[in-house]
């Protein structure tokens, strides 16, 4: 397979294609947690951690109750790392490259807000004890040193229709956890016993 042709591939061309940035584009972007972003992180139940390390590229979801991204000054956000699957792939890209990105979301608002970062992975047994849930604290807490904070308009929400609970996808029309484990391990793990138990395993399991 050739590659793509007409690429783009200089930053020049690209700004003659697509023009400069409006005013509010460029004032929503501030190196701080402002007051009124802080609000937005507080109502938050969801983001999505970006990290880049000598492995690759992820993108991992995080979420728990409202404002578990915890703002704890204007520079600064915590983020416990809650139980999982133990690939640690967010983590390892960070103890090699400390650059982080997060896009929070918020159901049923169209915004959503962008935080870039570095961050280090922290043990210290204080922290680790304030961000316990049900008395079972996090293995570790990303402590985030805040560099840029924005919003993001709603077109993309609203083009994906995002939040219509008419558009929600049923989940049998899909394959199931079980399926997709069973299909990629040939049959070794996963099927329908995995997906009979998935549900009381995810909730005996959360923290």
């Amino acid at each position: 397979m050739t590659g793509p042709s007409n690429v783009i591939d200089d930053i020049a061309t690209l700004e003659k294609l697509y023009g400069a940035p409006s005013e509010a584009s460029t004032v929503k972007e501030v190196d701080h947690v402002h007051p009124i972003y802080r609000k937005l992180i507080q109502a938050a139940p969801f983001a999505v951690l970006a990290t880049s390390g000598p492995g690759g590229l992820d993108a991992s979801p995080r979420g728990d109750g409202p404002g578990f991204v915890t703002v704890e000054d204007e520079k600064t956000l915590l983020l416990p790392d809650r139980r999982g699957n133990n690939r640690t792939d967010s983590l390892r890209n960070i103890v090699g490259d400390p650059r982080v990105a997060l896009v929070f979301l918020i159901p049923g608002i169209g915004e959503t807000l962008r935080v870039n970062g570095r961050a280090s992975i922290s043990v210290e047994a204080a922290l680790l004890r304030r961000f316990a849930v049900e008395s079972k604290e996090p293995r570790s807490v990303l402590v985030i040193a805040v560099d840029t904070v924005y919003f993001q308009c709603s077109r993309a929400v609203a083009r994906a229709d995002l939040w219509n609970p008419t558009k929600h996808a049923r989940r049998s029309a899909l394959p199931s956890t079980g399926a997709i484990l069973a299909a990629l391990s040939n049959a070794k793990l996963g099927g329908e016993s995995y997906d009979r138990a998935l549900l009381e395993r995810v909730k005996a399991t959360l923290y």
